[in-house]
């Protein structure tokens, strides 16, 4: 197993990544109170919409029957905040990914 950090700023974001021997695009978006992450296929085709980013679970573990072959976490730098600010994603804030 391999964690490795994807690395994000505070400010929405689309990007291409490729994990678990996969193309994919991920959207990161600013939602009034919280942050919110979409994955895409390669052609930019909705696999999963709305994640919020939340500490403390696998983001994906409910989307285990799509066979994605990695799991996402985020962890905050301060274990009593249950999620990254407006300001902290990518500095204080972090999105793990770990692939099997």
């Amino acid at each position: 197993m391999a964690i490795s950090e994807i690395p994000l700023s505070p400010e929405n974001q689309q990007f291409s990544i490729s994990l678990a021997g996969q193309s994919l695009q991920m959207a990161v978006t600013w939602r009034a109170v919280f942050w919110c992450l979409d994955v895409m296929d390669s052609s930019g085709a909705d696999l999963i919409k709305g994640i919020p980013l939340i500490t403390g679970a696998d983001l994906l573990a409910q989307y285990g029957y799509m066979g994605l072959g990695f799991k996402l976490v985020v962890v905050c730098d301060d274990s009593t905040q249950d999620y990254p600010t407006k300001t902290d994603l990518g500095g204080r804030s972090h999105l793990l990914v770990s692939t099997e």
